[in-house]
């Protein structure tokens, strides 16, 4: 199976960063999240991507058109300009990049790369800027066993703040620390399709859809959308915060997304 990803879009909480590059290429560790995603398709034997572009998406093309050379130890011939490489440390990736458009929302981006699709083949989907301990093996083998076209995993958002149980006079009956989590449900990414998906629920031009509008909501209305539910690590990478605090666990050894 392929993988698809979700990369064009401007990243505009994080802009004070993602005015330089697209938000796929912050890096956290030295390395661009975009490569920690792949590393954990690649954990579980899934080392073909599509990557939908659009913004500054030429700077994603230019980062795999120098993988090779930054990967690598060289000797450089000034004389003659010829490269000797050593010490190789490349990724098996075979990564397709796909011009989408600067404004196209998420669901005309995957319309754009069907052509790039296995016909009848089921394929992995997910966003630009989330990574987790997923264990991808397990979620495929739920989407296969459910008989259904899609599958989205899941994970329990924890509270950010406390509660209080307030009387009408304004007395605080109780007070509750913010919960490890919650009975809400989200959306984390890392999906898992069948191919029928674009002649059901991606016919017409989709260019001005997001993903999570129509394509989902008439999935779930027609009992196509099953849920896989994560229990462990999971984060999105929405804000500088977000980045400061993969980065401390990056730095400090506890990068729960690193199982590789």
């Amino acid at each position: 199976m392929k993988v698809v990803i979700f990369a064009g879009g401007m990243g505009t909480r994080i802009s004070e960063e993602s005015h330089l590059k697209p938000k796929p290429l912050i890096e956290i560790g030295g390395k661009p999240i975009l490569w920690h995603i792949m590393k954990i398709y690649q954990k579980y034997g899934y080392n073909e991507f599509i990557i939908c572009l659009g913004y500054r998406g030429y700077m994603i093309k230019e980062y795999f058109n120098n993988y090779y050379l930054h990967n690598t130890d060289v000797i450089i011939d000034t004389a003659t300009g010829t490269l000797e490489y050593h010490q190789s440390e490349v990724d098996n990736f075979k990564v397709t990049l796909v011009n989408t458009g600067l404004e196209t929302m998420t669901a005309g981006r995957l319309q754009k790369v069907r052509h790039h699709l296995a016909e009848g083949e089921d394929f992995l989907l997910t966003y630009g800027d989330g990574v987790s301990d997923i264990d991808i093996k397990a979620l495929v083998d739920f989407h296969k066993a459910h008989n259904h076209i899609a599958t989205v995993t899941t994970h329990q958002v924890t509270q950010q703040y406390g509660t209080m149980d307030i009387s009408e006079e304004g007395v605080v009956r109780k007070f509750r620390e913010k919960p490890k989590h919650s009975d809400t449900w989200i959306n984390a990414g890392f999906f898992v399709m069948n191919e029928k998906i674009f002649d059901k629920y991606l016919v017409e031009d989709m260019t001005d859809i997001m993903w999570e509008q129509d394509p989902m909501l008439n999935m779930a209305k027609d009992g196509e959308l099953m849920a896989y539910r994560h229990y462990g690590f999971w984060k999105s990478m929405d804000a500088m915060r977000d980045k400061a605090q993969l980065e401390e666990m990056w730095e400090s050894g506890e990068a729960k997304w690193k199982i590789w």
